[in-house]
């Protein structure tokens, strides 16, 4: 288990577990801010980290999905401070089981029902807040994905928007709608961060100047399934006629 120091106000915690999977800490001026919660087995380190911080004490836990991975240490952290956990509110039926996810045949509770609070509604005019955090709808690699920006420390906490490798953007694993994750993914420029967190794979900055090129690549790559398509479509009619 490992503690970063994100900004003046951010910490992650971080395990490797065949990939690596982080969660953040958030220093507010009512106390703290969880973001995700990881695994299980992350949650002891978790609570450790927050006390020494010495920042107050931990006042909401926020959720970027519902996937095991983001929620899986929630039971046991609740167990020891029992506080409002907030999703956004068309992710919960999908954590809360009564849904399953895109792609997979059968829902599965990963939140007993009664815990989730939806995240408050977006206003008008620009994104939602909850403490020191805006909060951005990014659907894509779940129905509703979310991601957390701290304006002040200009960093954004990502979730599963992206995954990350050596500091460079590559998109997010077993994400049933990349096109739409992609779309989503317009937030960069939106909130035009100076650093990003992902869960599985850590930093990236300036993260907005990497956008161009994966749109370029993603369209270069829908051209060619579009082409690799109508070939196996002149076979098979040609197939047809014989």
């Amino acid at each position: 288990m490992g503690v970063k120091v994100i900004s003046e106000r951010i910490r992650s915690v971080g395990i490797w577990v065949g990939l690596p999977i982080e969660v953040w800490i958030v220093a507010e001026p009512d106390g703290v801010t969880l973001v995700d919660t990881g695994l299980s087995m992350m949650a002891g380190a978790i609570l450790q980290e927050i006390d020494r911080m010495n920042a107050g004490p931990l006042k909401r836990i926020v959720l970027t999905h519902g996937h095991a991975d983001h929620v899986g240490g929630l039971k046991r952290i609740l167990a020891q401070r029992p506080v409002p956990v907030y999703m956004h509110e068309r992710e919960i039926p999908y954590a809360e089981g009564d849904l399953a996810y895109p792609g997979k045949s059968q829902a599965r509770a990963h939140v007993e029902k009664g815990i989730l609070q939806p995240l408050p509604a977006a206003p008008k005019h620009g994104p939602a807040r909850i403490g020191e955090l805006d909060v951005y709808f990014t659907p894509g690699h779940s129905p509703g994905h979310v991601v957390y920006g701290h304006g002040a420390d200009k960093v954004l906490l990502a979730g599963d928007l992206f995954n990350a490798k050596r500091g460079r953007l590559i998109p997010p694993r077993f994400t049933p709608d990349p096109e739409l994750a992609l779309q989503s993914a317009g937030v960069l420029r939106d909130f035009d961060p100076e650093r990003m967190q992902v869960c599985h794979g850590g930093t990236v900055y300036r993260p907005a100047g990497q956008l161009d090129d994966l749109e370029r690549e993603a369209e270069a790559s829908k051209r060619a399934q579009a082409r690799l398509q109508e070939m196996r479509d002149k076979r098979n009619s040609k197939k047809s006629r014989r």
